[in-house]
């Protein structure tokens, strides 16, 4: 476990880095210090980019096997790597796993756009310093966008606004 860094101000006190906590610096009072140990609320997974090729086949295939899902993939690696990779991913969340069958079939426990929403956001968090803004100017800059997906942003972006406006 790394040290936190020293105290921003009067009251605090640095505690230990771990896996239960993101925070570096608590209170003094050991209620407190506890209860930011144990207390950790969930962060979604970002998929790797494997995860993303197998939550790709479930998407545009349904529920599958494990077998159907490597030779989807057409990958050199071996069937026991894709299956060692879709039980991390039964637990993390990303897929559900039938075990009514011989063979366990998976689905995709997370749609396309939730799974788009996390890694957008932490690209956002973590290239663009939260900056919507600098996101999509980023991704319009990098890649010209056609006419017909302009409009179709424009079309986002009002509608966006009409529920903003409507809380």
């Amino acid at each position: 476990m790394a040290q936190a860094p020293e105290p921003a101000g009067p009251g605090l006190v640095p505690v230990l880095w771990s896996r239960m906590t993101r925070c570096a610096v608590r209170c003094r009072h050991p209620l407190a210090i506890r209860f930011s140990l144990v207390y950790d609320p969930p962060v979604p997974h970002i998929p790797s980019e494997a995860e993303f090729g197998i939550l790709t086949v479930l998407w545009q295939r349904g529920p599958s096997t494990v077998r159907e899902v490597h030779e989807a993939l057409a990958k050199p690696t071996g069937y026991t790597s894709t299956l060692k990779q879709m039980q991390v991913m039964h637990e993390r969340k990303l897929v559900r796993r039938s075990e009514k069958f011989r063979s366990h079939v998976y689905e995709a426990a997370i749609t396309r756009e939730e799974a788009q929403a996390r890694f957008a956001g932490d690209l956002m968090n973590r290239v663009f310093e939260g900056s919507a803004r600098s996101l999509v100017l980023g991704a319009l800059t990098a890649e010209r966008a056609s006419p017909e997906e302009l409009e179709e942003i424009q079309r986002l972006f009002d509608k966006f606004e009409q529920r903003k406006k409507s809380r």
